[in-house]
């Protein structure tokens, strides 16, 4: 370990020396532990993170003032979408993602590595329970969704087959989602197939350029962001584990849509028919100022420019056909090949720019009191998962129905969208429509039929609670034994241990 003088030497060289004006008064435990934090620090790394990151947030918001000349809708050979292709089309992709997955070589990569802040929990958002009538969580979800796409993969190829799940964490969230995995038993999935690995942590930076004391014994540190993923697949050598299983196509996700469809055939069918090395579901904006990001290109490059970016009048453009000309909602849902990945690792990623995100950071005062700011005080730099888009050789973009596939958990309950009201709603109201696709119909108290949809669809609980098990259904397929001419009260809790009570 780095002495106090050669660390000293290297925060003097960063411009951040204030970093260790408590260093004298720590006990050696936590002295030790300072100076392991700061001596991983590169100083010329340092002084420019701190640059940047003021250099960044001086910059006034709002959009560049030409974006709009150089922004242009995808061209429409290079989007796809789930509702309306032909059947035989969608026949044909969904077949040759099932294959590609009998193969072994589909991998799901889960971007896990943010804190539940803004949902107001102090553990990983993946740990969250919704209010399902199961309690089942969002990785309790997810791991039996990869179960059930296994299984299908299988039963149609006569193979027993793999999908890996790497689970991107951060120095926050590893311990707490590693020891949930444990006390689940990996949700009956083999551990030596999920594979957790951590993002680097950047340190919180002051509107001047300092560096963050959150402690007095510890720098204020925060994760690189979901665009850490680039360097964090070479730090821990993932791309190695994925060549080493044959894994040739990934799936890359965000842990916090309820409705996310891990390894989607239909999704990983069409990018590799296409000749995809990089593309992204996305959903049609539900209005012109929804504050999503929005897939398109700028100078001819496909991009996501973020909602603050986009003026007014550019995002109410509409085209020919009466739809918004920039529709396509960025869900961070994507689709990379693993030699797309190791280009971008490799050769790109320090092209990267980072965004900023001004936040309140706690911190210790010049007489070491801790001090929670009541505002913004500090500044911490992300990438953005998605930046790589512009190195792609053949991008594309699919377009999936916001019902079926999209219903983020951001918001506490407090809040008016995203909430987990919202994100519960959803994931019922998707299941209580496939239980009527199959044919079964709901009964109220009185034995009366009950209506198939709310009016209007979405804005309010479904008019039976019925919840599918993914290990029974992973998008809807396979409940006609099950409920095709069913009479059915509320609640219905459809799981592997109900369907043969349920089969004629």
């Amino acid at each position: 370990m780095a002495s106090e003088r050669e660390v000293r030497a290297r925060l003097q060289r960063a411009g951040q020396e204030h970093l260790l004006r408590f260093c004298a008064e720590l006990p050696p435990g936590p002295r030790a532990a300072l100076l392991a934090e700061l001596g991983a620090l590169e100083p010329e790394a340092l002084r420019e993170h701190c640059r940047r990151a003021a250099a960044a947030c001086a910059h006034p918001p709002g959009p560049p003032p030409d974006l709009a000349a150089r922004l242009r809708p995808l061209p429409p050979e290079c989007v796809g979408s789930a509702s309306r292709c032909d059947p035989e089309m969608r026949r044909l992709w969904e077949e040759e993602g099932f294959r590609q997955i009998s193969l072994n070589k589909v991998a799901v990569l889960l971007l896990a590595g943010g804190q539940g802040t803004r949902l107001g929990v102090t553990y990983p958002k993946g740990m969250y329970e919704v209010g399902l009538p199961s309690r089942k969580t969002l990785y309790q979800l997810q791991a039996e969704r990869i179960r059930r796409v296994e299984q299908l993969a299988g039963q149609r190829h006569g193979t027993r087959c793999i999908v890996p799940w790497y689970i991107m964490t951060s120095e926050f969230t590893l311990g707490p989602t590693a020891k949930f995995f444990r006390e689940h038993d990996f949700f009956h999935l083999d551990p030596s197939n999920v594979i957790m690995f951590e993002q680097r942590m950047l340190p919180a930076v002051t509107f001047d350029g300092k560096a963050i004391l959150e402690q007095k014994d510890k720098v204020a540190m925060a994760p690189d962001g979901n665009g850490g993923l680039y360097c964090a697949l070479s730090d821990h050598q993932i791309l190695e584990d994925m060549e080493r299983r044959g894994v040739e196509f990934v799936h890359v996700y965000c842990v916090d849509n309820i409705l996310v469809r891990l390894a989607d055939p239909v999704f990983i069918g069409f990018c590799v028919l296409r000749g995809a090395d990089c593309g992204a579901k996305v959903v049609e904006k539900a209005y012109p100022e929804e504050p999503v990001g929005v897939v398109c290109q700028v100078d001819g490059v496909p991009q996501v420019v973020e909602y603050s970016e986009i003026s007014p009048e550019t995002a109410q453009l509409r085209g020919p056909d009466g739809s918004l000309l920039y529709r396509l909602g960025n869900i961070c849902n994507h689709f990379f090949t693993r030699d797309f990945l190791r280009m971008v690792s490799s050769e790109f990623e320090p092209l990267l720019k980072p965004h900023v995100a001004v936040k309140k950071v706690p911190y210790v005062d010049e007489e070491g009191n801790p001090v929670k700011p009541i505002k913004p005080n500090g500044i911490k730099m992300e990438k953005f998962v998605f930046d790589v888009f512009q190195f792609a050789k053949s991008f594309v973009a699919f377009e999936v129905s916001r019902e079926e596939e999209f219903s983020p958990l951001k918001n506490a309950a407090s809040a008016a969208r995203d909430n987990p009201a919202t994100a519960r709603r959803a994931l019922l109201m998707q299941h209580y429509c496939w239980a009527l696709r199959a044919g079964a119909c709901f009964l109220d108290a009185g034995g009366a039929q009950l209506p198939e949809l709310p009016s209007p669809p979405g804005s309010r609980e479904p008019p039976a609670i019925c919840e599918i098990s993914p290990l029974v259904s992973y998008s809807g397929e396979g409940l006609e034994p099950y409920l095709q001419g069913r009479e059915l009260r509320s609640p219905l809790i459809l799981d592997e241990t109900q369907t043969s009570v349920l089969q004629p």
